[in-house]
């Protein structure tokens, strides 16, 4: 009987062992078991917002489980930030960051959250074009000669943004660091009322979210000059990088990418980064998101937390350089 009693003991902890070894796979096996929910920290039918759901829809449709998109909207995407920092690290919660997050902790000293300890990254889901464009009375019909230009005529010119500290705002502060202009910034409350004054002639320039410029650019008031994105644009084909145009090495770009909250099982991080790549790469959601201005990225989650690294350390400098103060 002692024997007997013995090996099931035995029986009981190894059973006990094995189990406890296994949680990410029996995890991952059973996943997702409720809905999956998303916060976007800015409000709906913005770029952001818009590629959540592209992103979240059918990859619901691929699990079988319902996925929820929040709009936590507040503080430049800082309450939407600060929502996941605290979300439950199940495999459950997501967050759909943006350049905001990367910009953010060179402009605040006192954010409630670190976007890097306190998420994981899964994977990027897509860039937004910002398209440099120029009044049509300004004499000037390439990047060089807006250049050459702007440096003749010191002070002269202004650019219009969506606002400070945003990624307009930041891809025009990045041009003039990189190209020894000077041009004055002037912020404005959102993309329609710059485009409105750039098309008024009130500012001269503007470093255009892509959606904004397309369609006014058959217009006449406004010239396209390059795109800020390394590589030529699927979005407007015909334009040039302002990286080949004269300014080697800029990249001034949106971008919208998808963390967990640290701690998330690294299996179920792996399963969403693959079944993402499968919702990008599928041409005819590929081509919803192009029409909709938004190009897609898939990548890996090692890809994307480099890449988040090397915009925090690219607009720490711009944000230093230029002086910039939000109130």
């Amino acid at each position: 009987m002692h024997d007997m009693q013995r090996r099931r003991l035995l029986a009981g902890f190894a059973a006990a062992s094995v189990a406890a070894m296994l949680p990410l796979s029996l995890h991952a096996a059973k996943w997702p078991e409720q809905p999956v929910n998303f916060i976007v920290p800015f409000p709906p039918g913005g770029p952001v917002d818009t590629t959540a759901r592209f992103i979240a829809t059918p990859l619901g449709a691929l699990w079988g489980t319902p996925t929820v998109v929040a709009n936590k909207a507040g503080a430049g995407g800082i309450v939407g930030a600060q929502a996941a920092a605290k979300a439950p690290n199940d495999g459950q919660h997501f967050f759909f960051a943006s350049i905001h997050h990367t910009v953010l902790p060179s402009l605040r000293g006192n954010l409630s959250y670190d976007i890097q300890k306190d998420s994981v990254p899964v994977g990027m889901g897509a860039v937004f074009p910002i398209v440099l464009v120029v009044h049509s009375s300004l004499p000037v019909k390439n990047v060089k000669e807006l250049i050459d230009y702007a440096k003749a005529n010191p002070g002269k010119l202004s650019f219009g943004s969506s606002g400070t500290g945003g990624g307009t705002h930041l891809a025009g502060e990045l041009f003039n660091s990189m190209t020894g202009t000077r041009m004055q910034h002037v912020p404005y409350r959102g993309s329609a009322p710059a485009m409105q004054d750039l098309l008024g002639g009130q500012v001269q320039v503007m470093f255009a979210d892509g959606p904004s410029a397309m369609p006014h650019l058959a217009g006449g008031k406004i010239r396209a000059l390059g795109v800020g994105n390394p590589e030529t644009s699927p979005l407007f084909p015909d334009l040039p990088t302002i990286a080949s145009s004269g300014v080697p090495g800029y990249e001034g770009y949106s971008w919208s990418g998808l963390l967990a909250p640290a701690g998330t099982p690294a299996t179920v991080v792996e399963r969403v980064n693959a079944d993402m790549q499968k919702v990008l790469n599928a041409p005819e959601n590929a081509k919803r998101m192009l029409a909709a201005g938004a190009e897609p990225k898939p990548g890996s989650p090692e890809e994307f937390k480099a890449f988040i690294q090397s915009e925090l350390d690219k607009w720490s400098k711009v944000v230093k350089d230029a002086n910039i103060k939000v109130e």
